[in-house]
């Protein structure tokens, strides 16, 4: 059975969300298809500081306990990311990027020598045979402009992990009147509804 991780991180009771939903609620009428959720707002996880990245760098069996601590947060993270076949990320767009939440994330699952390593002929990911997907709310219309910056980071920080085959849903022009929020959230449940049909 194909596993999928979703993770969600709207401060709000919105859009993202309810994309999240529905993939998970089509992922249980299709069947084939495993899912596990992680809230990144519930989880609350802080900005990466120096003392835990520097946990990452002393071998495990030098850690004290507090780097011990620190460093289980992260491993955890890692681990649950490389049990899954794929990856969802339902993401607001807040002032043109990600939520800081989903960064948090991100700064953990990114580790050399764990999901990519540097080799002399660049960075090489180390996480291979996975997909993602990327639930794409906005309230404006940003898609194929200069100033989506979102779309673009998200899939190089996947890409520098080896996740490559990505895709994505739109679901834009959210804040521009309820006619076109019920469109764009329509078309973006049948995309996912399509989706799901090949991921399983």
């Amino acid at each position: 059975m194909t596993r999928a991780l979703v993770l969600t991180s709207s401060i709000l009771d919105g859009n993202s969300l309810a994309l999240a939903e529905h993939f998970q609620a089509r992922a249980v009428e299709q069947g084939g298809l495993e899912v596990t959720t992680r809230d990144l707002i519930a989880d609350d996880l802080p900005h990466l500081a120096l003392p835990e990245l520097s946990s990452w760098q002393v071998p495990a069996e030098e850690r004290t306990a507090e780097q011990r601590e620190l460093a289980t947060r992260s491993n955890a993270l890692i681990e649950e990311l490389l049990a899954h076949d794929v990856l969802v990320l339902a993401v607001p767009l807040y002032n043109l990027g990600i939520p800081s939440q989903m960064k948090a994330w991100f700064d953990r699952v990114m580790r050399a020598g764990e999901t990519f390593r540097y080799t002399e002929k660049g960075p090489q990911g180390l996480v291979e045979g996975k997909r993602a997907v990327i639930l794409a709310a906005r309230g404006g219309q940003y898609a194929g402009t200069e100033l989506d910056s979102q779309t673009p980071h998200l899939k190089s920080m996947l890409g520098l992990m080896g996740i490559r085959e990505v895709d994505v849903v739109f679901a834009e022009g959210l804040a521009m009147g309820e006619a076109p929020r019920k469109a764009a959230l329509q078309e973006a449940r049948k995309a996912i509804d399509g989706l799901i049909q090949r991921l399983v």
